[in-house]
C-alpha cells in the first residue's frame, strides 16, 4: 500500500485485549470517518471492517493493537487502519483470502469480506511472525 501524508493529530491506538477493546476500535474509527468527511455509507463499510479485523486481531491473533489516522492525497482524504497482533501469523494468506475458507467457526468472510468494504487492503503475514491487516478507505 502506498504511504500517504498522514495527519497525526488524529492519530488513534487502541489496545485490543477484549470484545470491549473491540468496540472501542470500531467507535474510534466511525469518529475518524466522520472527521474526515466520509458518507455514511462509506462510514458503515470502514466500520464493518474494522470490526471483523478487530475480532480477528482478538480471536485469531491473541489480541494487538489498532492504529487509525486520517491521511491524504492531493485532494482527497481518508481513513487508514492496521491491525497488528505477534499471534500465530497465517500459514497460507491465499487461502485466508478465499471467500467460504476460515479457520474457525465463522463464516469465512472476515478477511475477504473486509478487502472488498475498502478501497485498498494490504495483509502481511508469516507464521510464527504475526500478521498486520492495513485497510484504507476514502472519502468521494
Amino acid at each position: 500500500m502506498k504511504e500517504y501524508p498522514a495527519d497525526e493529530a488524529s492519530r488513534e491506538e487502541v489496545v485490543i485485549r477484549s470484545s470491549g477493546d473491540v468496540v472501542k476500535a470500531r467507535q474510534t474509527v466511525r469518529l475518524l470517518a466522520q472527521q474526515a468527511g466520509l458518507s455514511l455509507v462509506n462510514q458503515t463499510k470502514l466500520v464493518t471492517a474494522a470490526s471483523e479485523l478487530g475480532r480477528n486481531t482478538l480471536i485469531y491473533g491473541g489480541g494487538g493493537t489498532a492504529d487509525a489516522v486520517i491521511v491524504r492525497d492531493m485532494a482527497r482524504v481518508g481513513v487508514r487502519v492496521s491491525f497488528s497482533d505477534t499471534g500465530p501469523g497465517i500459514p497460507d494468506i491465499e487461502q485466508a483470502l478465499t471467500d467460504g475458507w476460515t479457520s474457525g467457526s465463522g463464516m469465512g468472510l472476515g478477511l475477504s469480506g473486509a478487502r472488498r468494504l475498502v478501497d485498498e487492503f494490504e495483509l502481511d503475514s508469516a507464521p510464527g511472525a504475526g500478521t498486520t491487516v492495513t485497510v484504507l478507505k476514502w472519502a468521494r
